[in-house]
């Protein structure tokens, strides 16, 4: 097991989570961000998997999706709540995470684990938490999209510093950008956490 203070085997500092519109699946292109800003190399396309007893997302290092690199699945069967682990290309636990039910109840909150780093994520704003809601419960609104901008802050449960940023954008198409000032955490793990916030955030 990595020490405490031991940097993660793949580290990217920032990059960018797009959602691609599709009719059958989700699906997301993961993409560095350049020194200036602008998006850089693909890092990875993740697709989640419909009407699966286990919810899963496979992320591959092309568009084709002939090469899957990493993913992340739920332990438990049919379970919204259930505890999702970060696998790597062979199959390895590379960390796990999970929402919080009673807490995320008013304010959507995420344990978030890896070896030597333990952070709760929650999100920025608790108005806008409590909007979000208020609007999937309007009749003919709840089901098109949320005009409210949402971000989610992880910190070291243990110090209260910053672990992993996520934060979205106004547009149509879901769009995030993705910051991780903890180099412990590796950016399969975040990555992963990053999309989960997206396909599993309204269940």
């Amino acid at each position: 097991m990595p020490y405490a203070d031991q940097p993660a085997a793949m580290v990217v500092p920032r990059f960018t989570v797009h959602q691609r519109i599709t009719v059958m699946v989700n699906r997301y292109e993961v993409r560095a961000v350049a020194p200036d800003g602008s998006p850089g190399e693909l890092l990875a396309m993740a697709q989640q998997k419909r009407l699966k007893l286990k919810e899963e997302v496979v992320f591959t290092a092309d568009e084709d999706r002939t090469r899957p690199v990493f993913s992340f699945r739920a332990r438990q069967r049919l379970d919204v709540h259930a505890e999702h682990d970060v696998y790597d290309e062979q199959g390895r636990v590379l960390g796990s995470f999970g929402k919080r039910f009673g807490a995320s109840l008013l304010r959507s909150t995420w344990d978030l684990s890896v070896p030597g780093l333990t952070a709760v994520g929650r999100e920025r704003r608790p108005v806008i938490a409590v909007l979000r809601r208020i609007w999937q419960f309007i009749p003919w609104l709840g089901d098109v999209w949320v005009p409210f901008v949402f971000h989610f802050d992880f910190t070291d449960t243990a110090t209260g510093r910053p672990v992993l940023v996520v934060e979205r954008r106004k547009s149509v198409r879901d769009r995030y950008d993705v910051s991780v000032p903890d180099a412990r955490l590796d950016f399969r793990v975040a990555a992963s956490m990053a999309v989960a916030l997206d396909a599993l955030q309204s269940r």
